[in-house]
């Protein structure tokens, strides 16, 4: 959930490029071990598993390395819900070109993508569809240390941004300075490279975007608070999903079926992840035993409420929000035509 999470890595033809690769080759890099759920902890409601001859394999690529964003997956995949469902489910660490491009070259099933890039990989033909955001509203937002005084976008005025030289970067900033008749050109964008947000900070750079439930929670592990400016506060546009569930159009028309079930065990595991953080978060550690456990369990705690927030379902997404960061992409010159929103999403899917 770094911030490279956030970069439209594989975009554009080099994405379309990909995928067509990717059409043509497998790959196979398991994220995590089975793992069961902690002892007494609460768990859906149980129903007979298919017998394993049955179970339908399905292989789903993640976004990043694995991290509470994912947490409702390996609950889903190793509370055996998915199973309930007729699905064995293989959750499997993106290639350089990405997840999108491996769930357009039919290598993958399901992925886990984000409105942005989904949406230019659209503009450049690729038949991508969303079936669920995993988190209801944007969470991310520019961090800066506390010292820095950094509280609100016109405060960015004279300060140095550490980015991946993404032009949504400027544009997004420049988008909410203009709330407060701030200037983007007092801002002084470099290139962060591979330092993370706390070594970055230390070394000239002022603020960076970040997901407030990882690197954010982190920082207050480390006894290094951080101020937000998040984006949501300034424009209803940039309240855009992220992450999100995706598949491809063939799996939809081929096997609807399969999309239903899919999301049906996907659906489970969230709920539990909102209704159980803690023992979520243990499955998550078991199944990843490299992770920062202690990050885990406080990042599950701040996101697990945010994962429905205030959505009839998990899983729900309104068209308003697709064409709100459209129009605003289309406005900010970075796409190049208006694009048919009903095509990107659906919920058709999601567990009534």
């Amino acid at each position: 959930m770094k911030k490279k999470v956030l970069a439209w890595k594989g975009l554009g033809l080099s994405l379309l490029a990909g995928a067509m690769l990717l059409s043509g080759c497998g790959g196979k890099n398991d994220a995590g071990s089975s793992a069961s759920p902690s002892a007494g902890a609460s768990s859906p409601a149980a129903s007979e598993t298919a017998p394993a001859a049955e179970l339908k394999e399905v292989k789903v690529v993640l976004d990043w390395t694995p991290n509470t964003n994912h947490t409702g997956l390996y609950v889903a995949r190793d509370m055996g819900l998915w199973e309930k469902h007729g699905l064995k489910v293989e959750l499997i660490l993106p290639p350089e070109a990405g997840a999108s491009a491996l769930v357009a070259g039919g290598q993958a099933e399901f992925g886990v993508g984000a409105q942005e890039s989904m949406i230019l990989a659209r503009e450049q033909g690729l038949p991508l569809v969303s079936i669920a955001p995993i988190i209801q509203h944007n969470t991310s937002g520019f961090a800066s240390p506390v010292d820095k005084n950094i509280k609100e976008p016109k405060d960015f005025e004279g300060k140095t941004y550490g980015g991946w030289g993404s032009p949504a970067e400027r544009a997004v900033i420049e988008s909410i300075m203009n709330v407060q008749q701030a200037d983007v050109n007092k801002v002084n964008f470099v290139n962060a490279g591979t330092a993370d947000f706390f070594t970055a900070t230390k070394k000239g750079i002022d603020f960076e975007w970040i997901f407030y439930a990882w690197t954010g929670i982190e920082a207050e592990l480390r006894g290094e608070p951080v101020n937000m400016v998040y984006l949501t506060d300034y424009s209803k546009q940039l309240d855009y999903y992220t992450p999100l569930l995706l598949t491809n159009e063939k799996v939809i028309q081929e096997d609807p079926e399969l999309v239903r079930a899919f999301l049906a065990g996907a659906s489970e595991g969230y709920q539990y992840a909102i209704d159980n953080p803690d023992a979520a978060a243990d499955v998550l550690i078991k199944a990843v035993p490299e992770i920062n456990a202690d990050l885990v369990k406080a990042s599950q705690t701040w996101l697990s409420p945010k994962y429905k927030d205030d959505a009839p379902r998990w899983g729900e997404q309104k068209r308003e929000v697709w064409s709100g960061y459209g129009e605003w992409m289309l406005e900010n010159g970075l796409m190049e035509k208006e694009l048919n929103y009903d095509d990107m999403f659906t919920t058709e899917f999601l567990p009534q």
